[in-house]
């Protein structure tokens, strides 16, 4: 964040670890529940705008899935990936699938299309959901 002229403080730099530690799909309520375990000092409104600020450095994906809650995902150097999202749970599972990738490339390929950015999302229940029903 400092690279990106954003002021470094020691409450920013703890929710920081804690997301980029997790590698996960997370609210920003779901950090500050696990932030606040440890530091009961450290407010929601500092978790937010510390999410906010790792999104606006790079460091962050905002990223809001068929529940309309805005989840934050750390970016990370590996490939472009795809999300597959159980209904029932809400379990998220990223895949990366290069013939997918290629077929999307082609299609926009045939229309004179230029990507910039996408992203792909199956919604539809898990393996362990799947079993109970």
């Amino acid at each position: 964040m400092k690279q990106k002229g954003f002021k470094s403080t020691k409450q920013r730099d703890i929710i920081a670890n804690e997301f980029l530690k997790t590698g996960e799909h997370l609210t920003a309520e779901e950090l500050y529940k696990r932030v606040s375990e440890g530091h009961k000092n450290i407010g929601f409104t500092t978790v937010y705008r510390t999410l906010k600020l790792l999104a606006e450095s790079g460091l962050a994906t905002e990223r809001i899935f068929a529940d309309h809650l805005t989840r934050y995902e750390p970016v990370s150097a590996e490939e472009h990936h795809d999300h597959l999202i159980c209904l029932n749970c809400g379990a998220i599972t990223e895949f990366e699938n290069p013939k997918l990738e290629r077929m999307q490339e082609k299609i926009a390929s045939d229309f004179g299309f230029s990507i910039v950015d996408h992203k792909m999302e199956f919604y539809g229940y898990c393996r362990d959901c799947n079993k109970d029903a």
